[in-house]
């Protein structure tokens, strides 16, 4: 216990270190900048627009829609990658746009595979209202989505079950390879897994589309996912379950009906090194196209994510195979169960190692632990996994028990273990009854009916032998607790994988997702009403790129009703009373009906900077509002 102790604490500074020390990295696509500008306002309609995220991202042809006040579309064209590359989407616009609000709705999927989806506007000359009515419809969401997270469950408990079994029978108990129940287990994880592979392939273009369950059947949807790296993925997946089928047959044929110990040793090291290849690359199809294959340091996070995974598998897996083996297969030997305490302790220490890693590359920061949904999922899953350690330390203690006696060979409560191997079959006759000696008034009812009763006397017989034994009782109710809180990991797991990494959700919502996204275009609303006939109106502010420095100023006045009115008289003032700076007066040009500008407006601290805008609108009605606008530094 001391040594594990020493590793725990060894762990969890090193965690502490990298945590403390994160540098900038990302996934998940998000988007980083727009041309238009969120919310701006500009003085004539633009030839496009231009979105640039944080990673690279997949388009389709509606991946960006624009539409005016009315509702209708505006694109020309459909939406491609510029020339500064695959983590920007542009699609060009129609010319002569009227003024009015615009809205902008994109979909793409980032490289992680997941897909990702927003809207906002920007509008020409003034704000006004609009009817666009986007599509009741949400990237990854729906029946869709919802069938797509269990997709993913069931082919990581799938992965795990063929995985894990199978390294179990291969490596902890050859005999069991033997028993029925053992086999339908590992063929069960296989079935699981090709099933939701296939599900999965189905399912990815309504998930990414965000369409009803009727996509599933669209050929052509199909067809673009498998051109597509995720969908390549699944594909490359179902090719290596048509390889592990293989392997299952021989670990199940003549692996299991060898009995020279020097071919059963040859047959078993070509299943381990066949099987562990087949292992490791059903494990690169998800480390390849998900959260490990983009953002920092992939050529580190690819290999580390795939030996997380087939830890998790041997753990987890073999977990399963030996609550089977306890429960249905009562005459594993107790060297079988030492055997895979050794296995399970080296993967949890795999799983800590290389868990850390993925913790540090994908969260960063103690705030993004704390503060996105990601980071709360991880500490739920490090607590789930704290648990899991904690129960796997008490079925140590069983095994070390069931070890005791298997050695001591003299408690009456525990037979051999061969003893209850054969106690679990039914008596067989020692000689097969002959027809022609056999009473004439046999009754082959009867027959059968004694048949049950014997079959049902030595299962009984053989389930007190085994619930006797004081260790082996114990052990199965650790294990079951343990395989109980393996599932709700198993589902955390699956939520993660999913999710936004915290290291880009904290950077978006702090707006620094890239350099790029720091300072840009800012819009101040200020209503104002100066008590008089025709007073009431909203000045919209628009100041480009809002940092220190020179900046440009368009500046529209509105009636009621949205149309661009002109006042007598307008002025405008800016204060930083932080570093009691100004008021510094701004000095405007009138470019048009309701529109006046100023050019190389000098803001020379960065900081939050009042605006105060003085409106008359008549000799005696005059009104001044303020607002703020933040300044970075430029």
């Amino acid at each position: 216990m001391r040594s594990a102790e020493r590793l725990v604490v060894t762990l969890g500074a090193l965690l502490v270190a990298l945590l403390a020390g994160a540098a900038p990295a990302y996934a998940h696509a998000a988007l980083v900048r727009a041309e238009p500008g969120a919310g701006s306002v500009i003085c004539s309609g633009p030839g496009q627009v231009l979105l640039t995220f944080s990673e690279d991202v997949l388009l389709s042809d509606d991946s960006v829609r624009v539409l005016d006040p009315s509702g209708h579309d505006v694109e020309r064209g459909t939406a491609h990658h510029t020339a500064d590359g695959a983590a920007t989407a542009a699609v060009a616009l129609r010319p002569g746009l009227a003024h009015g609000t615009y809205t902008v709705a994109w979909r793409v999927v980032s490289a992680d595979t997941h897909p990702v989806s927003g809207a906002f506007t920007f509008s020409v000359g003034a704000p006004s209202r609009t009817s666009a009515v986007l599509p009741q419809r949400q990237a990854g969401g729906g029946p869709a989505g919802v069938l797509y997270g269990i997709g993913r469950w069931v082919a990581y408990g799938g992965f795990a079950v063929l995985v894990g079994a199978s390294a179990f029978l291969a490596g902890c108990w050859p005999r069991g390879a033997r028993q029925r129940v053992m086999q339908r287990l590992a063929v069960g994880g296989w079935t699981a897994l090709t099933a939701a592979t296939l599900a999965l392939l189905l399912l990815r273009g309504p998930y990414v589309a965000g369409t009803g369950l009727s996509g599933v059947l669209d050929l052509t949807g199909l067809r673009a996912a498998v051109t597509t790296g995720p969908g390549e993925a699944l594909v490359a997946r179902l090719l290596l379950m048509a390889v592990a089928a293989v392997f299952l047959s021989v670990l199940f044929g003549a692996y299991a009906r060898r009995e020279d110990p020097a071919e059963r040793r040859d047959l078993g090291f070509g299943l381990a090194t066949g099987g562990t290849v087949v292992a490791v690359g059903i494990a690169l199809t998800w480390a390849a196209s998900e959260h490990a294959s983009v953002g920092l340091q992939p050529s580190v996070a690819m290999p580390v994510d795939v030996l997380h995974l087939l830890a998790m598998a041997v753990w987890l897996g073999g977990l399963a195979a030996l609550l089977t083996a306890l429960y249905r297969a009562p005459g594993i030997e107790a060297a079988a169960v030492r055997r895979f305490s050794r296995v399970a302790f080296t993967s949890v220490c795999l799983l800590v190692a290389t868990g850390v890693y993925q913790s540090w590359r994908q969260v960063g920061s103690w705030g993004a632990l704390t503060g996105t949904s990601y980071g709360r999922l991880l500490m739920a899953k490090v607590a789930l996994v704290a648990v899991l350690v904690g129960i796997a330390g008490f079925s140590r203690r069983w095994t070390g028990r069931l070890g005791e006696a298997a050695v001591a060979g003299q408690s009456a409560e525990s037979p051999p273990a061969e003893a209850v191997e054969v106690a679990a079959a039914p008596p067989a006759p020692a000689t097969a009854p002959d027809p022609a000696t056999a009473p004439a008034t046999a009754d082959p009812v009867r027959a059968a009916q004694l048949a049950r009763q014997q079959a049902a006397f030595a299962t009984a017989r053989a389930r007190r032998q085994r619930d006797a034994d004081p260790a082996r009782a114990g052990l199965r109710r650790s294990v079951l607790a343990e395989a109980v809180v393996a599932v709700a990991v198993l589902a955390v797991t699956t939520a993660l994988s999913g999710s936004e990494p915290a290291r880009t959700a904290a950077a978006a919502a702090a707006g620094t997702a890239a350099p790029a996204a720091s300072g840009g275009p800012a819009t101040v609303t200020l209503p104002y009403d100066t008590g008089g006939a025709h007073g009431r109106g909203t000045a919209v502010l628009h100041l480009d790129p809002a940092r220190t420095g020179a900046n440009q100023l368009h500046m529209i006045l509105t009636d009621p009703a949205g149309r661009p009115v002109d006042v007598p008289e307008v002025d405008l003032e800016f204060t930083l009373r932080s570093r009691r700076i100004g008021p510094l007066t701004v000095p405007l040009t009138h470019a048009g009906t309701g529109e006046w500008t100023a050019s190389a407006l000098q803001l020379p601290v960065p900081g939050r900077w009042q605006v105060a805008l003085t409106v008359r609108t008549s000799d005696i009605d005059e009104v001044t509002e303020t607002g703020t606008v933040t300044i970075e530094q430029g």
